[in-house]
């Protein structure tokens, strides 16, 4: 288990546009999936982009579970993103509460509208095409990795009047 720090807003793989992947079965891209795995679990991160660690190439895993600052039973299990197209974007948009692990250490957060469903089509893990529609939170993350492989940040969309540090941001959740 390798757990890599996310990549801080700065570094210039952060802003780039991610490649393609030309394989995903070489050890390379399986060394980078688990990598992004083990570091969005251990920093406490619901996805996670290879821009995040440090390598452009189109690549995000999410996985929708309890940590410390999410309580709620929305969850969704282990998913691998490679190569994705968001093919399909809903007209009904949403406000959201989002922070990045690669802005300010997660110590960042703010309101991002963004569109309430989309559908996705990538490869697994094991190069299988498939595509997914997603609502609610999923929606939200698999977005907010795509942004990351595109070279955007939350914050380029987020309302900045909304920004608020980790610890303003935990005690307005800790009132709902």
């Amino acid at each position: 288990m390798i757990i890599k720090t996310a990549t801080q807003v700065g570094h210039r793989v952060i802003r780039k546009k991610s490649q393609d992947v030309a394989d995903p079965k070489t050890k390379t891209v399986k060394k980078i999936v688990q990598d992004l795995v083990d570091s969005m679990r251990h920093h406490e991160l619901v996805g996670m982009a290879a821009p995040q660690i440090g390598r452009n190439i189109t690549v995000f895993v999410t996985e929708i579970r309890k940590t410390k600052l999410r309580k709620s039973q929305d969850v969704d299990k282990l998913r691998v993103f490679i190569n994705p197209k968001i093919i399909r974007r809903s007209k009904e948009k949403v406000k959201g509460w989002e922070g990045c692990g690669s802005v300010a250490s997660a110590q960042l957060f703010g309101m991002v509208s963004r569109p309430k469903s989309i559908t996705v089509r990538a490869l697994d893990e094991n190069g299988n095409s498939f595509t997914l529609e997603a609502t609610g939170l999923l929606a939200r993350v698999i977005q907010h990795e795509f942004d990351h492989i595109d070279g955007v940040v939350f914050t380029d969309k987020a309302d900045v009047s909304t920004f608020m540090s980790r610890n303003e941001y935990l005690k307005l959740k800790s009132k709902k």
